[in-house]
């Protein structure tokens, strides 16, 4: 009850049972590698059951997609799996991949659709079909009241958190 509890913005299981845990993150906090990790060990406490075979873990990507570089290399996609650091070619083969996404990315190192959609994040004008067809389709999601008076809710909660917490940072610092 007390501990972090995790709200991907994108949570899906494919027909192969892959999993996907997917967000944007806008703002670059420092803290993405520790919080991907406990994103990872989060799903994995929802796919296995106390008591039930490990092998129930499914093959999961923890995805970030921002519209700045983490690691200032200008990749707009770092890959991250366990490997042997001893040995390169051998990989743990825990089927764990984290996934970072980078719209401010130099290199020609993506498929055009991908750096498309890149190009979406960091506020360019679509142009590919499938971006044209998001953008479309984040329209429409703009104008559905239900949809809006949801995300309303979850931000005014968002909000109501952070100035609790700023009141008991400011409590805590009095005494």
């Amino acid at each position: 009850m007390d501990a972090h509890s995790i709200r991907p913005d994108v949570y899906v299981k494919d027909d192969k049972e892959t999993v996907y845990g997917i967000e944007v993150q806008v703002s670059d906090t420092k803290k993405l590698p520790k919080r991907s990790r406990y994103y990872q060990g989060m799903i994995d406490l929802q796919l296995v059951d106390a008591g039930q075979h490990y092998k129930k873990l499914n093959r999961s990507y923890i995805i970030f997609i921002c519209p700045f570089d983490l690691y200032g290399t200008g990749r707009h996609i770092y890959t991250f799996e366990n490997i042997c650091k001893e040995d390169n070619r051998i990989s743990m083969g825990d089927e764990a991949v984290k996934i970072f996404l980078n719209a401010d990315g130099t290199m020609d190192d993506v498929s055009r659709e991908l750096k498309a959609f890149l190009d979406y994040v960091a506020g360019q004008k679509p142009e590919d079909s499938y971006v044209e067809k998001l953008e479309e389709a984040v329209q429409e999601a703009k104008k559905n009241r239900e949809w809006r008076h949801e995300y309303m809710t979850l931000l005014m909660r968002d909000q109501e958190n952070v100035e609790k917490g700023k009141e008991y940072g400011e409590e805590r610092m009095l005494f």
